[in-house]
């Protein structure tokens, strides 16, 4: 190998781990493990804050476009409780809300905030407001959506409460209809298994 050869292949090791990634890219989460494509997005909390959902890699994540004035707006206690039996486990539950469909979510990031509060008592992570389907979708929602993932398979989100499960790995792995119930014995075995699979 001539020297000008193994200098750069010499530089290269030295500079490729600081090289950051950018959207669908793979960067380093701890030790060995690489950052699932469904978690190579960075979204706003409902304060305000950006978040780097790379943080959840070695979690289940449970996505879920929310909405306050749905007819199936009650599954947020469904949520809630799901999030309670299992995030001693793993599973992080993340709400996303959405006014696309019948323009049911309508206030502003700290009103849908308070009413979560108030009357389901939502502690699971909660993101502000964001485009799910159509026009000016974000790219979280324009990868999970790319996914035909079962049961319901791939293609755009239908209605409130719609509900994307992702692995330890960071890659979705099932996706459910919006009245497919958070305490159903179909979904929770879905659950299950994706917490007891293997990163």
């Amino acid at each position: 190998m001539k020297f000008s050869s193994l200098f750069s292949s010499i530089l290269a090791l030295f500079i490729c781990p600081f090289v950051s990634a950018g959207e669908g890219s793979s960067t380093p989460a701890t030790g060995n493990e690489k950052i699932g494509s469904a978690l190579r997005f960075k979204a706003k909390n409902i304060k305000g804050k950006e978040v780097d959902l790379a943080d959840y890699q070695g979690n289940v994540v449970l996505f879920v476009n929310v909405a306050s004035k749905c007819g199936l707006t009650p599954q947020y206690e469904q949520l809630q409780a799901l999030h309670k039996k299992f995030s001693g486990r793993g599973l992080r539950v993340l709400g996303f809300p959405a006014n696309q469909f019948g323009k049911q979510e309508p206030g502003t990031d700290s009103e849908i905030s308070v009413f979560c509060k108030e009357n389901y008592d939502v502690s699971f992570d909660m993101f502000s407001k964001v485009v799910v389907k159509g026009e000016g979708i974000c790219g979280l929602y324009r990868h999970l959506t790319s996914s035909d993932a079962k049961p319901k398979g791939k293609g755009g989100i239908s209605w409130n409460f719609e509900k994307v499960l992702v692995g330890r790995d960071g890659e979705v792995r099932a996706r459910f209809s919006p009245r497919t119930k958070p305490d159903s014995k179909a979904f929770i075995a879905a659950v299950e298994a994706a917490l007891t699979a293997a990163k």
